[in-house]
């Protein structure tokens, strides 16, 4: 059997806080007690591929944080061991939203999906290619993210025995060619980490998903940041799992929490046989 699921948070500005409330959300999806650490030898074999959203660990709070938590973090690489411990404890596969990590370039940090194994191992990261640099209708007004973020620039689909995932983040969403890329490289699910603000995601947000979907013929995990911030800032939630069809699976609208589905393997080979989508202009 295979599990996706997508995890909606409301982070904070405080780590360790963002970092009991995923383990506990965790120990819910696998049914594993957090404090049992031989409970998982009894479970029944699933491969589960879980996905966090944008900025899982450090949200709400001045743009500069996620510069400082990069600095105070980059010499032991604690952000990265932290979560590379959950995956291990509850043996899924962890798409680990976006991290800080400190760039080439001191002063700037990239904005980092990280994946990991049920053994703990890092099997991927992507940095952000697109940077959200745009105003919006609503409490913040502006947003700035190149200030202090190096944006990426290489295209990402990480192996695993049950499918290929292709790594985007947020704002990605709304460049067509970033996915098709991914998917001529062979990505199978593309996950989609984000914090959109609530003016664009309640705009855009379901329509843009669905059309990456259908587009590619490739099941979509997007998983948000909800609510409203210590800074002010509106998240929209709504994390949704979309199948190869452009069919909403699942939805969470509001709150903290997780969604999950079943992976068809069949079924997406079905849809790409049938309405075969490879273009002469390709």
């Amino acid at each position: 059997m295979i599990k996706l699921s997508a995890v909606q948070l409301s982070s904070s500005a405080d780590v360790t806080t963002n970092l009991a409330t995923i383990e506990q959300i965790l120990a819910d999806i696998t049914g594993v007690d957090a404090n049992d650490n031989n409970a998982l030898a009894t479970q029944e074999k699933v491969e589960h591929l879980v996905v966090l959203p944008e900025c899982c660990l450090l949200f709400g709070s001045k743009d500069s944080a996620q510069l400082t938590l990069a600095q105070e973090t980059a010499e032991h690489n604690n952000l990265c061991q932290s979560l590379a411990k959950l995956a291990q404890r509850f043996k899924v596969y962890l798409v680990a939203g976006t991290i800080p990590l400190i760039s080439s370039t001191p002063d700037k940090f990239t904005n980092s999906c990280c994946v990991f194994n049920p053994s703990g191992d890092m099997i991927g990261q992507y940095d952000k290619i697109h940077l959200f640099d745009v105003s919006v209708s609503d409490n913040t007004k502006s947003y700035s993210e190149s200030r202090y973020t190096q944006a990426g620039s290489e295209v990402k689909v990480v192996n695993s025995p049950f499918a290929n995932i292709g790594l985007s983040v947020c704002f990605d969403l709304r460049f067509p060619r970033l996915f098709q890329q991914l998917r001529e490289q062979g990505a199978d699910i593309i996950t989609v980490p984000s914090a959109f603000t609530r003016v664009t995601g309640k705009a855009h947000w379901q329509t843009l998903l669905q059309a990456r979907a259908i587009e590619n013929q490739v099941y979509i995990i997007a998983a948000g940041q909800e609510g409203v911030h210590e800074n002010g800032r509106e998240t929209w939630g709504h994390s949704m799992i979309i199948n190869p069809w452009g069919e909403v699976e699942q939805c969470k609208v509001s709150g903290v929490g997780y969604i999950s589905v079943d992976y068809h393997e069949e079924e997406l080979t079905r849809i790409r046989q049938s309405m075969p989508l490879r273009s002469p202009l390709n």
